[in-house]
C-alpha cells in the first residue's frame, strides 16, 4: 500500500540560487550546479529531495563553460528559455546567455541561442537575469556593474527572448548594507508588479530579501515609478537557525490558488557559502495587496503541500 503525505520538510535541493516552475503536473527545480545546468523533476513539490538530476546543458565553449550560476526558465511561445550566467573560470568574465528548447519540454533537448547583453555593453559584467512581462512588452533585469559600482540592478527593453533591443536603466536599490544588490525576481498580482531582490553579500547571515513595487500602468524602465518599500521583507530567523536566505523565485501552487516563496538559506551564521540549500514555503497577501513572507522556517518543520498537490 502507498501511504501519501501532505506535509514535507526542507530543504528541496543542497544547491542554491534556486529557481521553481509548476508546469503540466510537475514541478521543475533548478540550482547553481557551476559545471552543467540541470534540473530536477517531480509531480510532488515533496519529491524534488529525492529526484534524479537531469543535465540539460554542458557547455564546451572554455569562454563560457565554467562557474554557471543562477538558473531560470521561462515558457515563451512555445519554447522555453533557459537563462543563466557563466564565465572562463574568472568571475569578472560573468556573462548571461540563453537557451532555446526545441519544444515545450523544460527538459530539452536546448540548443545554445545567445549572449544576452543590451547594445554596445557585451564586455559588461552581468550576472541573475530575470523576465519581466509588463504591457504587453519583454524586459530583462539582472545584477550588473558600471561606474556607479558593482552588483547593481539594471533593467533593459527587450524585442525578443534573447535581444535587448534598449540601453540599461539603473534601477537604485535600498538594502540595509552597501555591497550588493543582485538576484532580481519578479512577482506580479492584480496587475501590480513586485521586484524583489538580494542585499548583502551572500556568504554573510545578513543576505536578505527587499523589494520595489510598480503599478499596473507605469513604464519600468523610468527608475522613479518604481515605489521602493523602506525595510527587508524577508530575513535571517536565529529562533528557527535560518541564516542568510535570499537568491529567490516564485511560483504557484497546482490548483493556482496559493503564492509561494522559494530560495537558499543555510544553518550557521558564519560567513561562508558552504550549505546553501533550497527551501520552499507558502506566503500571503497584506489588506493592501503587497506581499507577506513571513519569516524562513527551521529545517525540522512540517510545511503543508501546496493546494491541488497529489503528495509524495
Amino acid at each position: 500500500m502507498t501511504v501519501m503525505t501532505a506535509t514535507f520538510r526542507n530543504p528541496l535541493n543542497p544547491g542554491a540560487d534556486p529557481f521553481l516552475t509548476f508546469y503540466d503536473g510537475n514541478y521543475y527545480l533548478s540550482t547553481t550546479q557551476g559545471d552543467a545546468l540541470r534540473v530536477w523533476k517531480s509531480p510532488s513539490l515533496g519529491g524534488l529531495a529525492s529526484a534524479e538530476a537531469v543535465t540539460v546543458w554542458q557547455d564546451t565553449d572554455a569562454s563560457r563553460n565554467r562557474q554557471l550560476w543562477a538558473p531560470s526558465f521561462h515558457l515563451i511561445d512555445d519554447h522555453w528559455y533557459f537563462y543563466y550566467c557563466a564565465d572562463d573560470g574568472q568571475d569578472a568574465n560573468h556573462r548571461l546567455y540563453v537557451l532555446k528548447s526545441a519544444g515545450t519540454d523544460p527538459l530539452g533537448p536546448y540548443e545554445f541561442a545567445g549572449l544576452v547583453a543590451p547594445p554596445g555593453a557585451a564586455n559588461e559584467w552581468a550576472i541573475d537575469a530575470e523576465l519581466l512581462r509588463h504591457g504587453g512588452r519583454l524586459y530583462l533585469l539582472w545584477s550588473g556593474a558600471s561606474e556607479l559600482g558593482h552588483n547593481l540592478i539594471f533593467i533593459a527593453p527587450m524585442s525578443g527572448p534573447w535581444t535587448v533591443s534598449g540601453p540599461r536603466v539603473y534601477l537604485p536599490s535600498a538594502g540595509g548594507c552597501p555591497e550588493v544588490r543582485e538576484a532580481p525576481a519578479i512577482l506580479q498580482r492584480n496587475g501590480d508588479t513586485f521586484l524583489v531582490y538580494s542585499t548583502c553579500d551572500t556568504g554573510k547571515p545578513d543576505y536578505q530579501l527587499w523589494m520595489h513595487s510598480l503599478p499596473a500602468d507605469a513604464d519600468p524602465l523610468i527608475p522613479d515609478n518604481w515605489r521602493q518599500h523602506p525595510a527587508a521583507v524577508f530575513a535571517r530567523n536565529d529562533a528557527a537557525g535560518v541564516f542568510g536566505p535570499g537568491s529567490n523565485g516564485f511560483f504557484t501552487s497546482p490548483d493556482g490558488t496559493e503564492s509561494w516563496l522559494v530560495y537558499h538559506g543555510k544553518t550557521t551564521s558564519e560567513y561562508t557559502y558552504a550549505g546553501r540549500s533550497t527551501r520552499a514555503q507558502r506566503f500571503g497577501w497584506t489588506a493592501d495587496g503587497t506581499p507577506d513572507f513571513g519569516a524562513p522556517y527551521a529545517l525540522d518543520t512540517d510545511v503543508p503541500l501546496p493546494a491541488g498537490d497529489p503528495g509524495r
